[in-house]
């Protein structure tokens, strides 16, 4: 029986799951599948196997990882279904960044005029009627909300709108348009707009409600508050 040096498999109901130390070197850790996998006989009846890599802090190239899947597909009954490090280029890395960024602008939205940025959105300001704003994530605004604001503009269902007063023209987040109800006055303050959980349709709630529908939002309160 081979001794498991570099290599840790776990079998779940999904199929395995090779966790694979990184600081070995490549060739070290190719030997050790080659040699795990030899010793494990496949009954021709069995149904195939999903094997899930992860890596760890180890980044691999494309032509590494076809290797990989090859050494593994040639044992019967295994299928490699999934690769996953913890490592990502430079590029993907300044990439996720600015997707993620929080994107802050002092100024009103007027009739005619269009706002779009990747990432969250803070406006400090209105958008006024016949304006509009579109982020790739969140939008929030510390001000009138009058005009239209699209979030998730990338397909985020996740995303939330959020302002000071709300009284849009329309909402929209990812697919899912919404106009607001007419409402007197300045609108109503504090409000938030996102999509329900397994839900077709954009609802409205008070900004406090965040807290419960969307936790992960702390992220965007830590950002403002560290700058």
């Amino acid at each position: 029986m081979p001794t498991n040096k570099w290599i840790t498999i776990k079998g779940t109901r999904d199929g395995l799951t090779l966790f694979m130390n990184d600081s070995c070197s490549w060739e070290e850790l190719l030997g050790e599948v080659e040699e795990i996998l030899s010793a494990k006989h496949m009954a021709v009846d069995e149904p195939l196997i999903t094997v899930k890599i992860q890596l760890g802090n180890r980044y691999i190239t494309d032509a590494q990882a076809e290797t990989l899947r090859k050494i593994i597909k040639k044992h019967n009954k295994l299928v490699v279904e999934e690769i996953v490090s913890d490592v990502i280029l430079k590029e993907e890395a300044l990439r996720w960044k600015d997707e993620t960024d929080l994107k802050l602008h002092n100024r009103v939205i007027r009739s005619g005029q269009v706002l779009e940025i990747t990432g969250d959105l803070l406006l400090i300001g209105d958008v006024n009627p016949g304006g509009k704003v579109v982020a790739t994530g969140n939008i929030f605004i510390m001000g009138n909300l009058r005009g239209v604001a699209h979030a998730g503009a990338t397909g985020n269902r996740k995303a939330v709108i959020a302002a000071s007063y709300m009284a849009p023209s329309q909402l929209r987040i990812a697919d899912i348009i919404s106009r607001s109800p007419d409402s007197d006055g300045e609108g109503v303050p504090m409000e938030c707009g996102f999509i329900e959980k397994d839900g077709e349709q954009i609802i409205m709630d008070r900004i406090s409600s965040l807290a419960k529908s969307r936790p992960e939002l702390d992220a965007f309160e830590r950002r403002v508050m560290n700058g």
